[in-house]
């Protein structure tokens, strides 16, 4: 029913601990019916339902219900951040008594309404307004506007259903991989073994390393572990099945067609092969920076302009089916060598095997990580030696030891409310730094700082605002912030004429001044010395 899913929409999004969280997914997913279920699995993970009203149909139809001025609305919108909450807090209460239908139902009707007339959407839409309490409004709201950001990640789903069904949670988290349709399928039969056997595109769930705290002597005997480069690219795997070959993203998103330089590998690996790795630009074996590949992420199918200015290859590590049979309980060092004698045995010019990183001890790594980011790295995996390919993110086995990254001081000049429950508090922040006597953004960054430095941030947003453009407001500059990034490219999209990969807020500078900031020139120095 939609009430049984706003409320354990409205439960987990006041929740913080991982165990209570489980806990409420458990208790909906004992008491929904099976379409319901079903669906609540697809929306978490990112399987929504394809939009059939836009966000300006949506808001003028509650301007008009609800009697409010756009400019009164707009202003409610920039303050609440979500358009889906703003709506629902805006109309009135329901004027008609609702049956409590089942959230299947709505979504369907949702579907249906991809053909639609305006007239009929909109028919449609203000009846379950009038029907639909404050909470089902919003989830119904989201159902059209696809953001369902709660914090429920797979693993938690999987954790979940495992005190419901009798399979391994590795089971579980594979069985709800791949391409299914909630509308087409059964809760039964999605969780029936023998349904693997159908979907020959089905990849595995991949295996996630947490971060090495300080450094990796924590770990043991050197001996005991293999070290690879990690690459800064697009996590995925290449699956081929009855003369079928596809391309899944960590994410898993089917990304066949946009890459279509691995048409011919995926003709030439023999049936029931799956191999995990990294979709990196590269030339002749030698990867590329990142940037690259961003100009061809939302492109379905890549004109030949894209496929010359940013040839791709895959960079294999690790070997999870082979010959049909799944490998992943065997031990990586067997895993390895299947790997490399596949590899090295085709031979093609868009697969290459990921290298393993000889060391003699963690001394001797630590200074080979040094040279990381030389060859486009970011640092190292480190993997036991005999550990099984397990499901999701899992301590012990499989670590990421990536290098510093690098910094720069910057003042903030723009701020923005976030969203959620920080759609009260200014959290979103642009950073400039100073070209002679002027002032240059160039990054945005919203994370970094504690609950307590946000509430900091917001009063002096707030104190301090200069101008107003819709939800931004500009700030006085003062408050100077280390800003950490992965990498620098050059951009001719931005007034700087860089692009940082994943910036974010490393600590507040409380002991430097505004003028005591970088220059566009240190940045320009960064380009040069570690863009490509």
């Amino acid at each position: 029913m939609i009430s049984l899913f706003a409320q354990l929409v409205k439960t987990i999004g006041n929740l913080t601990r991982t165990n209570e969280k489980v806990a409420a997914l458990s208790r909906y997913f004992s008491e929904a019916p099976e379409a319901d279920k079903l669906w609540v699995i697809a929306l978490f993970t990112g399987r929504r339902p394809k939009r059939t009203v836009s966000s300006t149909q949506l808001a003028e139809w509650c301007r008009e219900q609800s009697g409010w001025p756009a400019w009164l609305f707009e202003e409610c919108y920039h303050t609440v951040g979500d358009l889906a909450e703003t709506i629902a807090l805006l109309l009135s209460p329901p004027t008609e008594a609702a049956q409590d239908l089942p959230l299947h139902y709505y979504i369907e009707k949702l579907r249906v309404l991809s053909a639609a007339t305006p007239e009929e959407k909109k028919s449609f839409i203000l009846d379950c307004w009038q029907r639909l309490r404050s909470d089902e409004r919003l989830v119904f709201n989201k159902l059209i506007t696809g953001g369902f950001r709660i914090g429920v990640s797979q693993q938690l789903l999987v954790q979940a259903l495992s005190k419901l069904l009798p399979l391994e949670t590795s089971q579980i988290a594979h069985q709800i991989s791949g391409q299914w349709d909630p509308s087409a399928i059964s809760f039964s039969t999605l969780f029936d073994p023998s349904h693997l056997a159908t979907d020959v595109s089905k990849p595995y769930p991949f295996f996630l390393a947490y971060a090495v705290e300080d450094d990796p002597t924590g770990l043991g005997d050197p001996a005991l572990w293999q070290a690879e480069w990690k690459w800064d690219g697009i996590r995925g795997q290449l699956v081929k099945r009855q003369e079928q070959g596809f391309v899944w993203s960590r994410g898993e998103e089917l990304m066949t067609d946009k890459f279509p330089e691995y048409t011919s590998l995926l003709e030439q690996l023999p049936d029931g092969t799956v191999i995990d790795g990294e979709i990196m630009p590269s030339i002749d074996g030698k990867p590329l920076p990142f940037s690259l590949l961003q100009t061809r992420i939302g492109r379905k199918n890549p004109g030949k302009k894209q496929l010359e200015s940013a040839p791709v290859a895959f960079f294999a590590y690790d070997l999870l089916e082979w010959q049909g049979n799944d490998l992943r309980e065997e031990i990586l060092s067997t895993r390895r060598a299947l790997l490399e004698e596949l590899v090295l045995g085709q031979a093609h010019p868009r697969l290459s095997l990921s290298p393993v990183v000889p060391f003699a001890d963690w001394n001797d790594l630590r200074r080979q990580r040094e040279a990381a980011r030389d060859i486009g790295a970011e640092g190292f995996m480190l993997k036991r030696k005999d550990s099984a390919y397990q499901a999701g993110r899992r301590r012990g086995d499989w670590w990421k030891w990536k290098i510093d990254p690098l910094t720069i001081d910057a003042v903030m000049i723009y701020a923005q409310k976030g969203h959620g429950r920080r759609s009260n508090l200014y959290t979103d922040y642009t950073f400039a730094v100073r070209d002679g006597d002027k002032l240059v953004s160039f990054a945005k960054a919203y994370s970094g700082l504690t609950d307590k430095e946000i509430a900091q941030v917001d009063t002096f947003v707030k104190r301090h605002s200069i101008e107003k453009f819709g939800p931004v407001r500009t700030v006085e500059p003062l408050l100077v912030f280390e800003i950490a990034f992965e990498g620098i490219a050059a951009s001719n999209r931005h007034k700087s004429g860089v692009a940082l990969r994943f910036p974010r807020i490393n600590r507040w500078r409380h002991d430097k001044k505004p003028e005591d900031i970088n220059t566009l020139a240190d940045l320009q120095q960064m380009l040069a010395l570690y863009g490509k």
